[in-house]
């Protein structure tokens, strides 16, 4: 009578990985089934016992326990020479599909697509996906970017992450910006709402309301904003804005303001007002660096949570609108944190215009 085999001795590292192989959702199944075996084997089943509950022969079974004894836990991931399944699509059609890929653009298009790029290699489209997905590839997918030209990049920058990462002494750094032309916008039809099984739905096209500007202003070290909506954006209104900041902070703390170059925040006007004000001090970001502003941050969730699926019947339905998601938002705030250092936003920016030296 054949002796049950002993239980596999497992260390805890090892019982780590193969669990977290049964986890992942991207594991493929063969390993799925391998680390079973080991499992079960560890708790001290015997071979038949696995053999039926993982679905596979007995053979199989002491064939895995072996190697996982003698090779250790990288065995499982491992197919021998001559075993598997035969490659279809030899490694030079590979290396076509990836240049044509990265090299070359389709006719009439302006990138590939699964299917465009299957027929022009007679192959499947799950293949040139899985190709794809192998070597990092999604030709449908672009992301944006402008490096700022601002001779003083340098310098703005320097001087705008040394406010966020080490702030003057008793001093509030704060986040202002316009968020411009905000549209009351309304539904031709009403939609329905969300249900089980169904998402909610609102028409495509809209009636137009009127807009409203907000100027907005983020207490770094609060998170906490202080908002107003105004029918027009001038120098007029960005000054009502600094007189409301000026009621808001106590007299003897210097405010420290991150701001962008428009043009009304350095009308003369604006200029002679602070400059009966000196407490203000002014700091504008380098053109084209709006990310430098952490007040963007705010208005990215502005428009997520309230404006983007919102309908407003008018601009006075707009900006309650407005006031409520800022009244909600202060009740609990959370600040954003700034934890980029210039040495290596300006190792990021380097990199970027070397490459584009390189393609153009």
């Amino acid at each position: 009578m054949n002796r049950p085999a002993k239980a596999l001795h497992l260390s805890g590292q090892d019982r780590g990985r193969l669990e977290s192989w049964l986890r992942a959702h991207n594991t493929p199944q063969a390993l799925v089934w391998r680390a079973q075996i080991i499992l079960y084997a560890a708790e001290g089943l015997p071979n038949t016992r696995i053999a039926e509950e993982v679905g596979v022969t007995v053979v199989t079974v002491r064939e895995w326990r072996k190697r996982f004894e003698v090779e250790g836990i990288d065995s499982l991931t491992e197919i021998r020479p001559g075993r598997g399944r035969k490659r279809e699509i030899s490694a030079a059609k590979v290396k076509r599909i990836v240049h044509d890929t990265l090299h070359v653009k389709p006719r009439g298009a302006t990138h590939w697509s699964c299917r465009t790029m299957a027929d022009r290699h007679k192959v499947s489209s799950a293949t040139v996906q899985r190709i794809w997905d192998a070597h990092g590839l999604q030709p449908h997918r672009v992301k944006t970017f402008k490096l700022s030209t601002d001779p003083k990049f340098v310098d703005k920058l320097t001087d705008i992450v040394g406010l966020y990462l080490n702030p003057p002494d008793k001093a509030a750094i704060i986040c202002v910006d316009e968020k411009s032309q905000i549209q009351a916008l309304d539904r031709t039809q009403p939609g329905l709402p969300m249900k089980r099984g169904r998402c909610g739905t609102r028409t495509h096209d809209y009636k137009r309301h009127g807009t409203t500007s907000l100027f907005a202003a983020l207490n770094v070290l609060e998170g906490t904003i202080i908002g107003n909506c105004y029918e027009r954006h001038r120098h007029q209104e960005f000054l009502k804005f600094l007189r409301r900041l000026d009621r808001e902070f106590p007299k003897t703390k210097p405010l420290h303001l991150i701001l962008d170059n428009y043009g009304t925040h350095t009308h003369p006007n604006v200029k002679a007002w602070l400059e009966k004000h000196p407490r203000f001090h002014l700091h504008f970001t380098p053109t084209s660096c709006s990310w430098l502003n952490l007040i963007e941050r705010w208005f990215g969730q502005l428009t997520a949570k309230q404006l983007r699926r919102g309908a407003f019947t008018s601009v006075k339905d707009l900006t309650n609108a407005i006031k409520q998601f800022i009244k909600t938002y202060n009740n609990d705030p959370n600040p954003f944190v700034w934890n980029a250092k210039v040495d290596d936003i300006l190792r990021k920016v380097g990199k970027c215009k070397a490459i584009l030296e390189t393609v153009h």
